[in-house]
């Protein structure tokens, strides 16, 4: 019997085997190209355009090299490239993925190790690291929650946790077309690789 197939072609020619990828077979034009039309909060937000997965990762590094003035590029690269196995596996809210079980985390895992490779950083983030990653991650949850996905300050307060005002200080979160962001999110991949 033939097993399934578990490759996807991109759109620069490469076939990723989703279950055994490899960074010979990742391409950042194919990671932006696809996080730019992945929607956060599952399209669940105010505006013309969806808010994607490219636009919450170019937000997410902003915050962490915030948080982390002193902080390197490489690590830097780490928190745009946060998300980036979503490019293939799409983008699911919090309960969802906690439903689905391990195996969503462990396919997550291998792409996101691949991904690291492909781009010099390490196949697993350190802790430290994720941890400020995830730290950024949830003040843009809170104020995508807020500015985007209708929840009051109050009710992102208690499921977030309340930002510090000076961190978000001039953050104000505006759509764009997913070209726009394709672009953005390649630009900005571009300079931080330049500091590597």
């Amino acid at each position: 019997m033939k097993p399934p197939r578990a490759w996807q072609r991109m759109l620069s020619g490469r076939r990723l085997d989703l279950l055994d990828p490899t960074p010979v077979d990742i391409e950042i034009e194919d990671i932006a190209h696809g996080l730019a039309f992945v929607a956060r909060w599952n399209g669940q937000t105010q505006g013309d355009w969806p808010y994607s997965v490219a636009e919450h990762s170019l937000l997410v590094e902003e915050l962490y090299g915030r948080m982390n003035p002193k902080t390197s590029a490489k690590w830097r690269m780490a928190a745009l490239l946060h998300d980036a196995p979503e490019y293939v596996i799409g983008d699911m809210i919090s309960p969802v993925k906690a439903s689905v079980g391990p195996g969503y985390g462990a396919l997550d895992e291998r792409l996101a190790a691949a991904v690291h490779i492909r781009f010099g950083l390490p196949a697993a983030i350190p802790k430290l690291v994720k941890r400020e990653i995830k730290k950024a991650d949830t003040v843009s949850a809170w104020l995508e929650a807020t500015q985007l996905a209708g929840f009051s300050q109050a009710e992102a307060n208690r499921i977030f946790g309340k930002p510090a005002p000076a961190l978000i200080r001039g953050l104000k979160l505006i759509l764009r077309p997913p070209v726009e962001v394709r672009h953005a999110f390649l630009a900005r991949h571009s300079d931080l690789l330049s500091q590597l």
